[in-house]
């Protein structure tokens, strides 16, 4: 099944201009709005993804943070994508804080999917014109307009 941003971001929710001051800040408004968006409880979502996040950091690099669990209740991969004012410490590898965060919750059963859209995510997010791009995106509109036309255009 073919994962791309838009689609994960079909059922999920975006902050285009958020202010938080922590890592766990951050976590925690993706969380509430994916709950929102999924009929998931909050706390259960914030709780995974928290756990995930001490196995290992998820700041992945150039500003770029995928924090990401699987939960239980979803159907499909579902995403939210927050941009923060200022970026936050994510632990990254390039010990740089992180201001483009992409939060993907995976069914609880889906091992494959998880991955694979997990490295969607990913191999989006190393393009320089896209993480541009979104960080002058101002409105939902913005935002959903980079990631549609990022999944229109063929992966080089």
């Amino acid at each position: 099944m073919a994962t791309d941003l838009s689609s994960l971001l079909e059922g999920g929710v975006i902050l285009p201009s958020f202010n938080a001051t922590s890592r766990k800040q951050a976590i925690h408004a993706l969380a509430e709005g994916l709950a929102e968006a999924t009929g998931l409880g909050a706390r259960q979502i914030e709780d995974a993804v928290m756990e995930r996040e001490r196995l290992g950091s998820t700041g992945v690099g150039e500003g770029v943070a995928i924090p990401h669990a699987r939960v239980d209740g979803l159907e499909k991969p579902v995403g939210g994508f927050l941009r923060l004012d200022e970026g936050v410490d994510f632990e990254a590898i390039d010990e740089r804080p992180c201001d483009l965060i992409f939060m993907l919750l995976a069914p609880k059963t889906a091992g494959a999917d998880h991955l694979r859209a997990l490295a969607q995510v990913s191999r989006v997010f190393r393009q320089g014109a896209v993480r541009d791009a979104l960080r002058e995106a101002r409105t939902e509109e913005d935002v959903r307009a980079v990631v549609c036309r990022e999944a229109a255009e063929p992966s080089v």
